[in-house]
């Protein structure tokens, strides 16, 4: 009988988190603004040509390359963040092999682990990065270390210096700082980078930039090790569409900086409406809100969709039982959010 390996098949299924696309869309942490309207053009431009052609992965490259101001030798583009994670986890982790993260973080990580015949290993987070736990966990069996800054689902933020306390002491494991949500709190370890052999950095363009449908993300590192990923990295993974908009969304960083100051402002409004209603949330550093409904949260994500607004129910994340994630909306759209929220807090 046909059997994939047995990693394989003990993987718990994995479903599209997407209850819905119908309403205002709040679970995925997705640009409630959209996109820059210069992508829209670029996209409305393009030709049946560059459609029917593959696109140069190494152009967009170059463009991120000048955007981080780091060498295009440590730049590797994927489709979407996901692609990202996947080509570093296979090429780290082997059968027997250790992962060590956090949780509550993102779910990918031990999906990844367990695909891979790692050992997950979870720690456990409360409002700061566990620092001392991670380094009480090392091994030598340790391979790939993986946080998330800012944490999702949390919007927590660590320290640069608790997070290279890590990297330091972890010189024979790859570790990757997932910046997913970097632009929205103005930490980066990016300028670390040319002082560590095992710090990798992963970026999307699916937050900031409004580029989810488009699935485009980054990946950097030290150039050699970027330059062994090279060699089963699927030389055409990245769409040419999302190639060919790279520039302009680039070249639009009005549009970014307006929307980070938006959700910046939206996060702050989410937070005190939960403090008026005995709410418990965390901090966000990041385009969204976690907060602790309890056991009616099941009933608190069925009143907002009634109400037209799609939220996460994150309680299948270890630590967050009985918590919803909200992704922050846009000024115009906040009102209507916030009066859900209250309604549907009020009705449960």
């Amino acid at each position: 009988m046909l059997k994939p390996r047995a990693s394989i098949q003990t993987l718990a299924p994995h479903h599209s988190p997407i209850l819905s696309r119908d309403g205002l869309c709040l679970d995925l942490n997705e640009n409630a603004a959209g996109c820059s309207p210069n992508v829209l053009a670029r996209l409305r431009a393009l030709t049946a040509q560059e459609v029917s052609r593959y696109g140069r992965r190494e152009d967009g490259e170059q463009l991120i390359a000048k955007h981080l101001r780091i060498p295009p030798e440590q730049i590797l583009l994927t489709n979407g963040i996901d692609d990202a994670l996947a080509l570093f986890f296979f090429a780290y982790l082997a059968p027997g092999d250790e992962l060590l993260f956090a949780d509550p973080t993102f779910v990918m990580y031990p999906m990844l682990g367990q695909a891979c015949g790692a050992k997950v290993v979870r720690l456990r987070s409360g409002e700061d990065l566990a620092v001392d736990e991670f380094l009480r966990h090392l091994s030598r069996q340790t391979r790939v270390i993986a946080i998330a800054n800012p944490n999702n689902p949390t919007g927590l933020v660590a320290r640069r210096l608790d997070l290279l306390r890590i990297v330091d002491s972890a010189p024979d494991a790859a570790v990757l700082i997932d910046e997913a949500y970097a632009e929205f709190c103005d930490q980066t370890l990016i300028r670390d980078l040319p002082n560590y052999t095992n710090l990798f950095i992963a970026r999307t363009f699916s937050k900031v930039y409004g580029l989810a449908g488009l699935r485009l993300g980054v990946l950097t590192g030290p150039a050699d090790q970027i330059a062994l990923l090279r060699r089963f990295c699927p030389p055409f993974n990245v769409n040419a569409a999302a190639l060919a908009c790279l520039e302009a969304a680039l070249a639009d960083q009005a549009f970014v900086d307006d929307y980070i100051a938006q959700m910046k402002r939206s996060c702050r409004q989410i937070e005190s409406l939960c403090a008026e209603l005995g709410l418990r949330f965390w901090p966000s550093s990041a385009n969204f809100v976690l907060i602790r409904i309890g056991s009616q949260v099941a009933a608190f994500v069925e009143a907002m969709h009634r109400r037209g607004i799609i939220v996460r129910n994150t309680s299948s994340n270890p630590g967050c039982e009985g918590c919803v994630r909200i992704t922050a909306a846009t000024e115009e759209q906040m009102p209507r959010v916030l009066a859900a929220i209250r309604e549907s807090i009020k009705e449960i």
